[in-house]
């Protein structure tokens, strides 16, 4: 409860605030939200939901998490304004009411034990007085939007004596019977119905000094604490149009905003889309602390109400631009000021703090192409979003094929490459291709060239990366292939040219008929007249008795 020890120095914070008790009264819009639940009936405790709505509210007008409020209403009077025999609820130790308050010089006394509403709001100020003192210590980086930063202002609602130590000075365990331990086990049974552990300061006892034996205030020696468990926001703070993710297995979405109505069971991870506004339970009577928002599922296939203790903000995936296998950074877009985690597996090998606008561009080790990269972000709470996988793209082009002799008899190309490239020849202006096997050889056939034409080789990867092209000159080993004018069915010569003083062959069937053309290379081999359609196979033979490749030609009309 609120300790009495508090007095002298309340007041004068509650002044600094600009606050004065007839201002708090006057100041109380909160209650208005509550009118649903009909007027507050003189010495006579609201009902569970009516309580439940004037507190909720109360908190929220001081940008104070409800769940922390409801906690130290229950811990200090277990949400009673006045007694069974209706009269105004008094502690062995004076505390007044609901909230259980002390301070006899800061506050109306009798409005303290007859209006439950002005003793709320008089809470809720002392409370936040807790939260704006220098003495205690805070979060890194944290504000009033985070419950456990809500920790030494709880402790000192009741008072920060020895015996709410959060460690046993003697063994250094969690001081369990600490007022805010009990607060803060409130928060996790009735606001969170022990699904979500609220996360923990790093305490050592070195960071408090006291004498156990005194009523002398513990001396805080560390002023912040950088806290790496999850921690937590109000879950009051959601809007139509808002995402957010179930928390558990096997949560319940409820026809109506009650435990007794049919549902629909969810898994953990399920997006929801909330619908509305929050509501309390059907139920006046029901002592359950938390509130029903109304919610749908993305395909609209389940809709109703679910528990605030078993949602969350739900954070969106991270934005992530391409990166390839040349690559040294990887860049993005996630909320500002979150602390982005890149990892290769299980490796983290890179972290960055977005800026304010949410951009990031971290430096990472070059990584294979097909690597699946991991991305992920932690946000103020220590909460880590959902997780990108990316794959490592192929930005590097296959290098120069390698291309085997290609002579003036071969009808094919061929050599070796990266492996299921594809091959592209360029010969004369015409483009030629064929793919490479498993293991990069390839083969693609072309025309018969000349001695000395240029054959141009690159290849292109599956992700069309190109490479350098290679050229490769056609090599002589005979006489080029003849060439062979149009022989017609009327024609009794066959004639062309090739290389001087070669033999020029025409074969047709069984027969071969020859000619041998001077230093000019012309020709003309005399030949029976053929028919139409009849197939002639033209070659050169030089005088070293080397063969050019055939040419075939077709006789027409």
């Amino acid at each position: 409860m609120k300790s009495i020890l508090l007095r002298g120095g309340l007041l004068a914070c509650l002044l600094l605030l600009g606050w004065s008790h007839q201002e708090a009264s006057a100041a109380m819009t909160w209650p208005d939200k509550c009118t649903s639940f009909g007027k507050v009936k003189p010495n006579q405790n609201p009902s569970p939901q009516h309580i439940n709505c004037l507190l909720t509210n109360a908190a929220l007008e001081a940008k104070i998490p409800p769940e922390v409020v409801k906690a130290v209403a229950k811990k200090e009077s277990d949400w009673r304004q006045f007694d069974a025999k209706g009269q105004p609820f008094i502690s062995p130790d004076n505390g007044i009411g609901l909230m259980q308050i002390t301070n006899k010089s800061g506050y109306d006394q009798q409005q303290l034990k007859t209006n439950i509403n002005y003793n709320i709001q008089a809470g809720v100020e002392i409370l936040k007085s807790m939260y704006n003192r220098k003495d205690l210590p805070k979060i890194k980086g944290m504000g009033p939007e985070a419950i456990e930063n809500w920790y030494f202002p709880v402790m000192a609602y009741n008072g920060t004596k020895p015996i709410n130590s959060p460690l046993e000075q003697s063994t250094g365990k969690i001081n369990t019977y600490a007022y805010q331990e009990k607060v803060f086990a409130n928060i996790f049974n009735d606001s969170f119905l022990e699904g979500t552990k609220l996360g923990r300061f790093p305490f050592s006892v070195d960071d408090f000094k006291y004498d156990s034996k005194s009523t002398d205030n513990i001396v805080f020696k560390k002023p912040e604490y950088t806290v790496t468990d999850q921690m937590h926001a109000s879950r009051y703070v959601f809007k139509a149009g808002d995402q957010v993710v179930v928390t558990n297995d096997g949560v319940k979405v409820r026809s109506q905003s009650s435990g007794s109505s049919t549902y629909t069971n969810l898994v953990k991870g399920t997006t929801l889309i909330i619908t509305g506004n929050f509501v309390y339970d059907q139920s006046k009577t029901s002592k359950n602390q938390f509130v029903w928002y109304p919610v749908k599922t993305a395909d609209q296939k389940v809709k109703g109400y679910i528990s605030s203790a078993y949602i969350s903000r739900k954070l969106e995936l991270p934005v992530v631009n391409s990166v390839g296998d040349r690559d040294m950074y990887l860049s993005g877009k996630v909320p500002a000021k979150v602390m982005v985690q890149i990892k290769n597996g299980t490796k983290l090998i890179s972290s960055i703090v977005s800026d304010a606008n949410g951009n990031f561009k971290a430096k990472i080790p070059v990584q294979k192409a097909g690597t699946k990269l991991t991305l992920s972000y932690k946000d103020q709470l220590n909460t880590f979003s959902p997780v990108k996988t990316i794959i490592v793209a192929d930005k590097t082009a296959p290098l120069a094929p390698k291309v085997n002799t290609v002579t003036n008899t071969a009808n094919a190309v061929s050599g070796k490459t990266e492996a299921k490239a594809t091959v592209i020849l360029t010969i004369k202006g015409k483009v030629y291709s064929g793919k490479a096997d498993a293991s990069g050889n390839y083969k693609i056939v072309i025309p018969i060239q000349d001695t000395g034409t240029i054959v141009s080789v690159k290849a292109k990867d599956s992700a069309g990366n190109v490479g350098a092209a290679i050229s490769a000159k056609v090599i002589r080993v005979a006489p080029n292939m003849p060439t062979v004018g149009i022989v017609k069915s009327t024609s009794s010569a066959v004639t062309g040219s090739t290389e001087k003083y070669a033999v020029v062959m025409v074969k047709i069937g069984n027969k071969t008929y020859t000619a041998k053309p001077g230093s000019t290379g012309k020709y003309k081999v005399t030949i029976p007249k053929q028919k139409a359609g009849k197939k002639l196979y033209v070659s050169a033979k030089d005088q070293k008795g080397k063969i050019s490749a055939t040419r075939t030609i077709t006789v027409v009309k």
